[in-house]
């Protein structure tokens, strides 16, 4: 069955402090290299894009950004990446956390099927142990509990959030609204809101998606809709009427993104949550970076988004500042 997180009632939204004010944060997929048109295979364990991070790392902080670094077990299992990883949080303000990739987590248990990679799907048995297996190695390695998860492919499920209060989790961001992933078995987030809200326990922070173009009000329900028209989606998208836009630089253009975060802002959403994957890093591991053009592309469209967020007054948060505003 197609897990579709319940809307928040009213009581269970973030009502963020003022002095807070409007703030952005960056969550890092930090994973292993392999195909993303294969299959998964529980073999591909490679960490060599991890060589790129400290020069991301550099610029980030050079502009006072935090960098959240969600890592999987073949990360904190690799001693050359926990290297890398434990000088990037000596800046006091990136923090690492937790990303539960199911098929190179063990203990390895049932098919290795497209459902079986969303972590949600599983037993809760084995996602309960996949998820200990994965928190205690990232204890180990960095001597620090973690405090965020976000399930590998987006794949949160029915239990997640029960399973990741009982292990000490404050904080998940796995819900990307505007997405449908039930087509290859995972969760349908086509309804779910931009905004941070309570959860079983646990805080939720969506990745920020937004709805733009003359159409925008009609937002996910429309999305959806036009999805199943042949070519709907682009007609509308050329047309300006409603285009979905995520805050990534994966395969999203900055100028999308820019109107997107004016949209946000003027609607009133006061923490944005953008992402990128760590193997963007270096050419030729992702579908976004295939070669060095690229790469320039992924920094100028960061260093364009920073001036918008500066322009605007809106400030970088850590996760250390977003954990103590939620009190």
């Amino acid at each position: 069955m197609t897990y579709r997180p319940p809307r928040p009632t009213d009581a269970q939204r973030v009502v963020w402090p003022e002095d807070f004010g409007t703030r952005f944060t960056v969550f890092v997929d930090v994973e292993e290299e392999f195909d993303w048109r294969a299959p998964h295979d529980s073999r591909n364990r490679a960490t060599t894009a991890m060589a790129a991070f400290p020069d991301a790392h550099r610029r980030f902080a050079e502009r006072g950004v935090a960098l959240n670094c969600m890592i999987d077990h073949p990360i904190a299992t690799d001693p050359a990446s926990v290297a890398i990883l434990s000088r990037v949080v000596e800046d006091g303000r990136s923090e690492i956390g937790t990303q539960l990739h199911a098929w190179v987590n063990p203990p390895f248990e049932g098919a290795a099927t497209s459902a079986a990679s969303y972590a949600g799907n599983l037993p809760r048995a084995l996602e309960a142990a996949k998820l200990k297996t994965l928190t205690s190695a990232i204890t180990t390695a960095f001597g620090v509990a973690p405090r965020a998860y976000r399930a590998g492919r987006y794949g949160i499920g029915p239990h997640s959030f029960d399973l990741l209060a009982t292990l000490g989790y404050r904080i998940d961001s796995s819900v990307r609204p505007g997405y449908d992933y039930s087509g290859d078995g995972g969760p349908d987030f086509s309804m779910a809101e931009a905004g941070a809200y309570r959860e079983r326990g646990m805080v939720e922070l969506p990745l920020t998606t937004v709805f733009i173009g003359r159409a925008r009000r009609g937002g996910g329900r429309l999305y959806t809709a036009l999805g199943r028209v042949p070519k709907g989606r682009g007609v509308f998208a050329r047309a300006r009427l409603l285009s979905r836009i995520a805050l990534t630089p994966e395969d999203m253009p900055i100028a999308a993104a820019l109107e997107a975060v004016a949209v946000a802002a003027g609607e009133g959403l006061r923490l944005f949550n953008l992402s990128f994957h760590s193997p963007s890093l270096a050419p030729g591991h992702t579908p976004y970076v295939r070669d060095a053009a690229d790469l320039k592309r992924f920094y100028a469209w960061w260093t364009t988004m920073l001036d918008e967020f500066d322009r605007r007054g809106i400030r970088n948060a850590s996760l250390d500042e977003i954990i103590v505003a939620l009190g």
